[in-house]
């Protein structure tokens, strides 16, 4: 099947890395003091291993979000919804009953359960496309290519799509 439609999107916000490398820099700058210098880490010092521990969280957070990904795919058949490594998720283009593109107000990142808008899958930004199934179900997918979606889904599938 031709897909007419496909995104990715990861996490580029300046703030979110800036906070995420941050705080990995303040865990090594303990390790070191208490490891190498062998000055203890703050008022009531956690132990060697318990520090070294700590340490690999902030770590393993910078990974996570390096690794996340938000994917879109659309064809004639159905949407694939891909938020790697936390959920896939297919709808089939006989299950909507409708699509729209919509500016959303703001309801965080990530996989976002029971808002408003159903289910929200977004990486950035305020603009998506919102879906509702026959079965009243709605979902959000965030995109930052609200245009060229638009087009493509006017284009193949306009008798589901309302402006």
């Amino acid at each position: 099947m031709e897909t007419i439609f496909k995104e990715k999107q990861k996490f580029t916000q300046w703030w979110l890395w800036l906070f995420l490398i941050g705080l990995g820099i303040f865990q090594v700058y303990g390790l070191f003091s208490q490891l190498i210098k062998d000055v203890p880490f703050g008022n009531k010092p956690m132990s060697d291993m318990g520090l070294i521990f700590f340490t690999l969280i902030p770590f393993g957070l910078i990974a996570f979000f390096w690794y996340m990904k938000l994917e879109t795919e659309i064809d004639e058949k159905e949407i694939r919804i891909t938020f790697i490594p936390l959920t896939k998720k297919t709808l089939k283009w006989d299950e909507i009953k409708s699509a729209a593109i919509i500016e959303y107000k703001f309801v965080g990142y990530g996989v976002r359960l029971f808002t408003s808008y159903g289910t929200v899958y977004n990486t950035k930004g305020k603009t998506g496309l919102a879906v509702e199934l026959n079965s009243g179900e709605k979902i959000l997918i965030g995109t930052q290519k609200a245009e060229e979606l638009t087009k493509n889904i006017e284009k193949h599938h306009k008798n589901k799509f309302v402006i």
